[in-house]
């Protein structure tokens, strides 16, 4: 063949399936190989290399699209490899979905002495960890303890005697809130020493892990990443009867740590690189000091108030010892229950104010009497988030970085925190105009047991405080302030149609109004005037809206703090404004809400 015929032709990268490959490989043979290979049929020698080297080729091909694909998030498919990069980005993949729901729980109680109400002795708390079950044999925890104590919790009598007529036995209702799942234990035995331990946990359907304590009874703590070394503990506030806050928070170093990672099916405990014997693993706040040494001047550096050590081995790795571990595993089936369907008591643990002086036989019967049924279908994800979904779910994750940046941030963080640490009615955070430097402003309001507003106590402004410091931007100053309550009443005039009973539509317009302002103002909302004329002309048997006017109401019960309306209204008079600082409450809508019929 003259070498002009065999000149090299360019090679087409874009052919990498195996027909595209092999029509290329038989016109390299036929230009450049015309009398070695001639015979091309399918049955040759000829076409069997052709047909191998082509396959090899697409399989090739396919391996590499399908490994560059799986390197970025965009395209990758495969949904342990979606997840390896949502770790990379800071997202945390929590299995398979819980589902909550609200329950509602009965208990009777003996008659106290003089008949009248139960016996306030024998009034229990139950536990959070109480486990009910049911009729398709679903199990549920509750997961926050429940005071039937409550001045809110309805109480009717259940028995009286039969000569007498006088209660014996008071029924008392209450609600908590249940998630769906089981405790389970595993023991896992652990050999020599050895770095960056990790560990696979028998079941698939793992959805938290409550403890993890090895043979000599050193608890490891769960951690968001090992070089964390402070974690939140709870503790039971002694003075939950005073100030209604179940549980104080607490800051707690720790050098026995563990991460929780996940896959689509497993779940893994990873620990760290440090042995028992090594003193730089320990977190000790004495330990933190500023890198000078023998330098005259210091380099900025990030700082992350959660670590307080600058060793790299991230805690104790457990060796030669055997870790139980308790985690919540949820229902491998649909955890969704119809309305009444959970009505099975599994295990309840409940709590007496002073168990010393009540009857054992006595106090035996008010545990056993709990019943516990739901009100309402507790309903919630089944499945699984898919692989789409958790990109979604990584890429709103990754702004965040888990800290405080907005007034926003700050606001959404403080109604985050769990209500075992007190409940925070409505926050508002305001960048102090007084300060120079980047002080914010939170105001925090709670609310009583009969629903009213009231300032936020000590105990729960330094749970907050501590909830806050775990977020916070390291120059971000914060004052946690109350806001002013400012107690308002309503009075009306409306025109009644003909032929409409004046003393029935006068309650209906107030109970109208009552339960609109049923729901609590937030901090600086302004109260729409408008909206009340529009509520009472809704009223049935209501003609015309002739007069709506704003009150302050003062004396014992109330704040003490008024407003001048009218200089607060807006120009066109439609709506109240409020100072920044305050919030507005009709606080007793049955006495704080007035009206004529004309």
């Amino acid at each position: 063949m003259p070498n002009e015929q065999k000149k090299i032709i360019p090679i087409d990268y874009t052919h990498r399936d195996f027909q595209s490959i092999r029509n290329d490989l038989i016109q390299i043979a036929e230009r450049f190989y015309p009398d070695s290979f001639q015979d091309f049929s399918e049955g040759s020698f000829g076409a069997l290399m052709l047909d191998a080297v082509a396959y090899v080729g697409d399989q090739l091909s396919f391996y590499l699209d399908y490994n560059v694909n799986e390197t970025f998030l965009d395209t990758a498919y495969q949904y342990n490899n979606v997840l390896r990069h949502g770790r990379i980005l800071g997202y945390k993949y929590t299995g398979r979905a819980s589902t909550y729901g609200r329950v509602a729980m009965y208990v009777l109680v003996p008659a106290s002495t003089t008949g009248i109400g139960p016996d306030d002795n024998y009034i229990p708390i139950l536990k959070l960890g109480s486990r009910f079950t049911s009729q398709n044999g679903l199990g549920f925890i509750l997961t926050e303890n429940v005071d039937f104590g409550d001045p809110q919790n309805p109480v009717v009598v259940a028995r009286a005697d039969a000569s007498t007529g006088a209660p014996t036995q008071y029924a008392i209702k209450a609600y908590g809130t249940v998630v769906s799942g089981e405790f389970r234990e595993q023991r896992l035995t652990v050999g020599g020493y050895q770095r960056f331990l990790r560990l696979r946990l028998s079941s698939n359907n793992v959805a938290e892990i409550i403890t993890v304590i090895d043979s000599e009874g050193n608890e490891y703590y769960e951690v968001d990443y090992l070089s964390q070394d402070m974690v939140y503990k709870e503790i039971s506030n002694k003075n939950f009867r005073e100030d209604n806050v179940p549980s104080v928070i607490k800051p707690y170093l720790v050098s026995r740590k563990f991460i929780v990672q996940r896959d689509r099916v497993n779940t893994f405990l990873q620990f760290g690189s440090g042995k028992s014997d090594e003193t730089n693993v320990v977190a000790e706040p004495q330990t933190v000091a500023i890198n000078a040494f023998a330098r005259d001047y210091v380099t900025d550096s990030t700082f992350d108030p959660t670590r307080l050590t600058k060793n790299e081995s991230f805690g104790y790795v457990p060796a030669n010892t055997t870790l139980t571990v308790v985690y919540r595993a949820t229902n491998p089936t649909n955890s969704n229950t119809a309305a009444g369907a959970l009505n099975g008591v599994g295990d309840a643990t409940m709590e007496f104010a002073d168990q010393l002086v009540l009857v054992d036989s006595t106090a035996q019967e008010v545990i056993s009497s709990l019943e516990v049924t739901n009100e309402e279908p507790i309903m919630g994800s089944v499945s699984q988030p898919s692989s789409t979904e958790v990109k979604r779910r990584i890429y709103d994750t990754f702004p965040t970085q888990n800290r405080a940046v907005t007034q926003a941030d700050y606001e959404n963080i403080a109604y985050r925190m769990p209500a075992s640490f007190g409940s925070i009615k409505r926050c508002s955070v305001q960048k102090d105009a007084d300060s120079l430097k980047r002080n914010l402003n939170m105001y925090v309001i709670s609310e009583d047991s009969f629903g009213k507003l009231i300032q936020t106590n000590s105990t729960i402004k330094n749970n907050l405080k501590i909830w806050l410091n775990q977020y916070r931007m390291i120059n971000d100053t914060i004052d946690i302030l109350d806001p002013y309550i400012i107690n308002l009443g309503v009075e009306f005039v409306v025109k009644a149609a003909t032929g409409v009973d004046k003393y029935s539509l006068l309650d209906r317009c107030i109970a109208a109004l009552g339960t609109k302002f049923t729901t609590a103002f937030y901090i600086g909302e302004p109260l729409y005037i408008s909206d009340i004329y529009q509520e009472l002309k809704e009223v049935t048997g209501v003609l015309d809206v002739m007069k709506v006017m704003l009150t302050n109401k003062g004396g014992a019960n109330y704040s003490g703090v008024e407003i001048i309306i009218n200089d607060n209204l807006s120009p066109d008079g439609t709506y109240l404004i409020a100072p920044k600082n305050a919030l507005f409450e009709i606080k007793y809508p049955a006495t704080d809400i007035t009206g004529k019929i004309r």
